[in-house]
């Protein structure tokens, strides 16, 4: 599934954090780490890559990432809340300058009319200079990208996810 925009854009990723001397991390959801597997297709992605989680169920999101099960049960996985806990979570639990999230629905079900089928959430957090979350630079957004099919919208999640990796 990695195709030559996902490669190239990944190539960019390792290369540009290896020149900011950059080590990233990943937290996916809908995307069932494909955001890794991106970065990991590319040589040398070892030098930045430290570590992906993929937390596709409440309870990982929870055991791994540290996600308080209050803001699931409020405010659902598919939220700006949830997005940064889970990125917040990678700093916490890697060795990353860098953390993105993603969680969305990629369907064909589970959508609602509140979070239709293609709503995806990103975040991202980086590390400050105590070692924990940093209060700079972090974003938590929102894209509806439509019911392009549960592929398509696990693609353009990459994509996404991809560009906010990049310094």
């Amino acid at each position: 599934m990695i195709d030559t925009e996902m490669r190239a854009l990944a190539t960019r990723v390792v290369e540009a954090n290896r020149e900011a001397g950059r080590r990233i991390a990943v937290a996916e959801s809908c995307t069932g780490g494909l955001v890794a597997g991106a970065i990991t297709a590319v040589p040398g992605a070892s030098e930045v890559f430290d570590r992906g989680f993929v937390t596709y169920s409440n309870e990982a999101k929870v055991e791994m990432l540290g996600v308080s099960e209050e803001i699931l049960a409020t405010l659902g996985a598919v939220s700006e809340a949830t997005a940064w806990a889970m990125a917040a979570g990678a700093i916490e639990r890697s060795k990353a300058d860098v953390a993105v999230s993603i969680s969305g629905i990629a369907g064909p079900a589970g959508g609602t009319g509140k979070k239709p089928v293609g709503t995806v959430v990103f975040a991202r957090a980086l590390k400050g200079p105590d070692g924990g979350v940093s209060e700079d630079g972090h974003l938590a957004d929102v894209h509806e990208l439509g019911d392009l099919g549960r592929d398509e919208i696990r693609r353009q999640a990459v994509l996404i996810a991809l560009r906010l990796l990049l310094p």
